[in-house]
């Protein structure tokens, strides 16, 4: 993997590593050393790139999370490579940035090594994005964010209407689009709408926390996790530039990174606004202990779908009054014993859709379906899939 180290620059200064910790376990970038990578588990490296976010920090950088990430130790279970590959400075302009990402990513994930991308503005998710772009794989995309960022089309590009921008590519391989924790009072009307028109998913705040496993299906679905840090309250991601009173809690965060974790179908992970500020003690620490938790589900991954045989699954097939298709079938798993709903799609589209007509579902999905009812969930993915 050395034609990636053209884009990074070594750790020059690191804290003494005690034995037995994290750092000890992980292969570092250093000015002597470029991780070799050849074998799968997870890499991850600091952008400090503003400039379609808060232009305040534009030329700024505080990596301190990894002083924090090398003191914790390691989990039980944990077998798994992990790559520190330093720090890829901003481009010439922006686009080389999203350049420089979307190249390291689609090697990465050729590789069957998760990338996770830390610290600049949101927007960065559109660089992960064309990573698939180079791979030609349609992906779904789940967003952790107060905002739903589909701004306007007639706006710049900026992290605040990256996903209209993304939408206008094409060919565009987006399939599915999912935000958890957005607040009513930071989404216009017009934007809500929008994510109806386009069948997209939204757990809103309010549904996260009165049962914070309604997040899981949706994690479980997505191929790219997208973390806006600032959708964590305040006092719980201390911040001079963030000052929200309401959003998700710390604990929560790490809930959502262990999901995404130990999903079979998660292939990488952004955490986004991570601000380089004298006071960011605990953000940097809240960043390194979600990239704890992310690796601790990483580590219990049981090979469910896409890699699992159907063999593994007990099927249930449930007849509904005055439904278009015959039957409306579930699958359980026999190793984690996760649900999934099979959303039957047009015979001419070939294998296009085989990783997106399994949907990820809750128990709850299948008692619905009991009393005659079609799942939300559904019925948006066969009109994407029609």
């Amino acid at each position: 993997m050395k034609d990636l180290e053209i884009y990074f620059t070594p750790i020059k200064s690191l804290a003494v590593i005690a034995e037995k910790t994290l750092g000890s376990k992980i292969e570092i970038h250093t000015e002597d050393n470029f991780p070799e990578m050849e074998k799968k588990g997870i890499a991850f490296f600091y952008v400090p790139e503003f400039r379609n976010g808060d232009a305040r920090f534009e030329g700024k950088f505080d990596d301190s999370f990894r002083n924090y990430l090398y003191k914790l130790f390691p989990g039980v279970l944990w077998n798994t490579n992990i790559y520190d590959l330093g720090q890829m400075l901003p481009g010439e302009t922006i686009v080389d940035t999203y350049f420089a990402i979307a190249k390291v990513c689609s090697t990465l994930i050729k590789k069957d090594i998760i990338p996770i991308v830390i610290g600049g503005s949101q927007d960065l998710t559109y660089g992960m994005y064309q990573g698939y772009e180079q791979l030609e794989q349609l992906v779904n995309i789940c967003s952790i964010d107060s905002k739903l960022d589909i701004g306007n089309i007639e706006e710049p590009f900026s992290s605040k209407s990256y996903l209209s921008h993304l939408l206008l590519q094409r060919p565009c391989y987006l399939f599915n689009f999912a935000n958890i924790g957005c607040q009513s009072l930071f989404a216009s009307k017009d934007e809500l709408e929008l994510y109806e028109k386009l069948y997209f998913d939204v757990c809103r705040l309010g549904e996260f926390n009165s049962d914070f496993k309604k997040a899981e299906p949706h994690i479980r679905n997505t191929d790219i996790l997208s973390i806006d840090m600032e959708s964590i309250r305040s006092s719980d991601f201390k911040s001079a530039s963030h000052d929200s009173p309401n959003g998700l809690y710390a604990d929560q965060i790490c809930q959502i990174a262990k999901y995404a974790g130990i999903s079979d179908k998660l292939t990488s992970l952004g955490m986004f606004n991570l601000h380089p500020e004298e006071d960011a003690g605990s953000a940097n620490h809240l960043v390194a202990q979600v990239i704890w938790y992310f690796i601790e589900g990483y580590s219990q991954r049981m090979g469910d779908f896409p890699i699992g045989s159907q063999k593994d699954y007990v099927r249930f097939s449930v007849h509904l009054d005055n439904f278009t298709e015959d039957e409306l079938v579930f699958l359980k798993s026999n190793k984690s014993e996760r649900w999934w709903m099979e959303v039957p799609y047009p015979p001419e589209q070939g294998k296009k859709y085989n990783r997106h007509h399994l949907v990820p579902c809750d128990h709850s999905d299948y008692e619905l379906a009991m009393r005659n009812e079609i799942p939300d969930l559904w019925w948006k993915t066969y009109q994407k899939l029609g």
